[in-house]
């Protein structure tokens, strides 16, 4: 269960959602199966909260989104990758500390 400012991210609504934004896309590729992607799921519904306005964040499920995951190489999950102008700008393979993926994306903000 995402976060109130945590979007959900499908094969319909990609294209619009994330490589259409004129803001940064923090996309989580994970599944409901997958522990350490369990583990981080708070994380990026605290995150969607801290940034939202400035930040699209949302998940994405990779069981129900293969097609998509494999066009941007997710080959393990957790991977969280920042989207920029539709094009991928940072990749973090595993669940990783809250601090590592505010370190990213206010870098990201920064350089705007």
């Amino acid at each position: 269960m995402a976060g109130p400012n945590t979007l959900t991210f499908t094969e319909d609504n990609f294209e619009s959602e994330v490589l259409n934004s004129d803001a940064p896309v923090l996309v989580d590729f994970w599944a409901e199966w997958c522990g350490p992607c369990q583990l981080l799921g708070p994380i990026i519904d605290e995150l969607a909260t801290d940034f939202d306005g400035k930040v699209k964040v949302g998940k994405l499920d990779v069981d129900k989104a293969g097609k998509l995951a494999a066009e941007h190489g997710v080959q393990n999950i957790p991977t969280v990758i920042i989207f920029e102008g539709g094009q991928p700008v940072e990749r973090v393979v595993g669940a990783k500390q809250k601090k590592d993926y505010e370190e990213l994306l206010n870098a990201r903000l920064a350089a705007r």
